[in-house]
């Protein structure tokens, strides 16, 4: 006898579900992790600040590659929106967000080439990143599984 609720399939065709070419580069989530790892060590490091900008770089270029495979005509949230339009207030949200964010590593990049912008501010700059980053990856991954899956089963 079950307890809870039944799992069923999804009833979305696996061919109708994002190809993992659409995925952003595979280095991008190393990248947001190498800059993480730049936040957490000693600003009194003498490569402190070079470490930084040169992590910023792959954590700009993966990031601008994520909006392309996402945004557009053919991208990914326009296939999610053909598969779910009920989904079109998050998609909304999450290309919103790409010019934050991307707004945010440019002006962060901008920064740390400025002797005279502290390595506090640095620090609490990229914190504000890596934390958006992680909330649209997270919104972005929430709005995948309610495109794609489907509860279908209830207690009796």
């Amino acid at each position: 006898m079950a307890t809870g609720p039944v799992q069923q399939p999804s009833t979305v065709a696996a061919t109708a579900r994002p190809p993992a070419a659409r995925q952003p580069r595979p280095n991008f989530l190393g990248d947001v992790h190498a800059l993480a790892r730049v936040l957490a060590a000693s600003t009194g490091e003498p490569s402190w600040r070079e470490r930084l900008m040169r992590h910023l770089g792959p954590v700009r270029q993966g990031f601008a590659e994520h909006v392309r495979v996402t945004e557009g005509p053919t991208g990914l949230y326009a296939a999610l929106l053909h598969e779910a339009p009920r989904l079109d207030r998050g998609v909304r949200l999450l290309h919103r967000e790409h010019a934050g964010i991307a707004a945010a590593i440019a002006a962060l990049q901008r920064a740390a080439a400025l002797p005279g912008v502290s390595a506090e501010e640095l620090r609490e700059g990229v914190g504000r990143l890596l934390s958006a980053l992680d909330r649209h990856r997270q919104r972005g991954a929430d709005l995948l599984w309610e495109a794609y899956q489907a509860d279908l089963g209830g207690e009796n």
